[in-house]
Parts: structure tokens; sequence; C-alpha cells
């Protein structure tokens, strides 16, 4: 599924952001962005099959791959 352009900044619409490696999970529900879909910001929503990033934060975003195969950046956090 995807989603509008949301804002670049997450803290902006009170909703968290995928930063933070230590905050996301297997099995958590996401919206990450592609890399074809940078510069539109489109989101693409499911469910965090792998954690792709090693480091414990990255400024753009952990880097996941979801259990549809996408690989993106986690841009939102929908569900705990």
């Amino acid at each position: 599924m995807v989603l509008p352009a949301a804002p670049a900044d997450p803290s902006q619409t009170g909703e968290p952001g995928g930063t933070v490696r230590a905050h996301i999970r297997r099995g958590l529900r996401v919206a990450i962005v592609q890399k074809a879909d940078q510069e539109t910001g489109a989101l693409t929503e499911g469910v965090v099959r792998d954690i792709l990033t090693s480091s414990p934060e990255h400024p753009r975003g952990i880097k996941v791959r979801l259990e549809s195969g996408e690989v993106g950046r986690v841009r939102r956090i929908l569900s705990r």
C-alpha cells in the first residue's frame, strides 16, 4: 500500500521516526520510503522482516526489508 508523502521531519507530525535501530524490530508495522520514491517522498506500508542497517542510528532512517520484499528507510512507525 502506497501512502501520500510525509513531511521530512517526523517530529513535526508528532509521529515517531525510524532513525534509532533500537526502536525497530521484526514484526513491527512501519512506513518506508524506497530509493525510487525518495524524490516524491511516497511511503510504502508493511511489516519488518529484516533490519539491514547495522549502526545504532541513521539520520535518514533505519533501512529495513519488509515481508513483501521491498527495501527502504523507515519514516514512520505505525505500531509498537
